[in-house]
């Protein structure tokens, strides 16, 4: 494996945006009070709220496990969970690099083809993101007061007041990057249209087509919903391990999933950052102090981290130490 100086340097000012944003989050509050608040936490519902995010972790394989049926492959559950495992853990290091990890154990342990894996992968994100949207559609429908004053405080000012500072000649640069940039790629795009860039088409083709050859397509759609009902099962129980959130309801998981899942999209490795600020920007509009929602997002965050190292490490052991699971 070669060192890769440009793909380094673009993870490590990725996770220092992370750290950036982590520092901005927790600038100017009590940290000595926040962390008696977090030591002082509920950990049988932080230990709930980890049992959640597991059988959500199942689900997800036990849904990506039709996708392969559905073209022929009879992958075990064994195989298809240590995949998702160490996907997650793959995603701690380099954001994104999980989707890619976890096609290469199914390469490695059933020799599936990389490309056909990632069509059933990106089949089954597209579905995540549709009911991200859904999600968010129906709490913007039913809170719009609360998200209005959000949007308008939060994002909108800070975003105005940031523009004023800006000088116009940053926006003629930003546009010329952004032309040379485009015409760059589709120069390589003309210069790879081949053999390889055919197969390769094949290929995601045939997962993309996972989905429409289900035989199953009632249960692919129960795992889905079960999987964002254990996600917000886990903020609602996390909500109890703190006398400042106990009172929260389960519209108010429902939200914070939401905020959260913006959160994880972003190109950061395992949302540093930017799950707390949202999280916390999320209770905000229920009347829980900004300290104490990022006390809730650190403590919920490093149960969903120390999940993953333990059970990715041991799939990632179990993966290399023998050749069928």
């Amino acid at each position: 494996m070669t060192f890769d100086l440009k793909t380094a340097l673009k993870y490590l000012l990725l996770f220092s945006l992370g750290v950036g944003i982590l520092y901005l989050a927790f600038r100017g509050q009590d940290l000595r009070s926040l962390w008696w608040e977090i030591k002082s936490a509920d950990y049988f519902w932080v230990l709930a709220s980890m049992a959640a995010v597991l059988a959500a972790h199942v689900l997800r394989a036990l849904r990506w496990q039709l996708l392969y049926q559905s073209m022929k492959y009879n992958i075990g559950i064994n195989n298809i969970y240590h995949a998702v495992m160490i996907g997650y853990l793959a995603n701690l290091a380099l954001p994104r690099f999980g989707e890619i990890g976890r096609c290469s154990v199914i390469h490695k342990t059933n020799k599936v083809p990389m490309f056909v894996s990632i069509g059933t992968v990106i089949t089954e994100r597209l579905f995540d993101m549709g009911m991200l949207l859904a999600s968010a559609t129906c709490i913007t429908f039913f809170q719009y007061d609360k998200l209005s004053s959000f949007f308008q405080k939060i994002l909108v000012e800070n975003i105005r007041d940031r523009f004023d500072h800006i000088s116009y000649w940053w926006f003629l640069a930003v546009l010329l990057i952004m032309v040379v940039l485009g015409g760059f790629v589709f120069y390589l795009l003309r210069q790879k249209v081949g053999r390889k860039l055919l197969k390769l088409f094949i290929s995601l083709r045939q997962g993309f087509s996972s989905y429409k050859k289900l035989n199953q397509k009632g249960i692919f759609w129960i795992y889905t919903l079960s999987i964002w009902f254990f996600y917000i099962l886990s903020m609602y129980t996390c909500f109890f391990a703190l006398q400042s959130t106990a009172q929260l309801g389960v519209g108010v998981a429902a939200t914070a999933i939401v905020f959260s899942g913006f959160a994880m999209a972003a190109p950061v490795q395992g949302g540093i950052g930017v799950f707390h600020w949202m999280v916390a920007q999320s209770l905000v509009l229920y009347t829980v102090p900004f300290k104490d929602g990022l006390a809730y997002a650190a403590i919920i965050h490093s149960s969903q981290v120390l999940l993953v190292l333990v059970l990715g490490s041991v799939s990632l052991i179990m993966v290399l130490t023998r050749k069928q699971i």
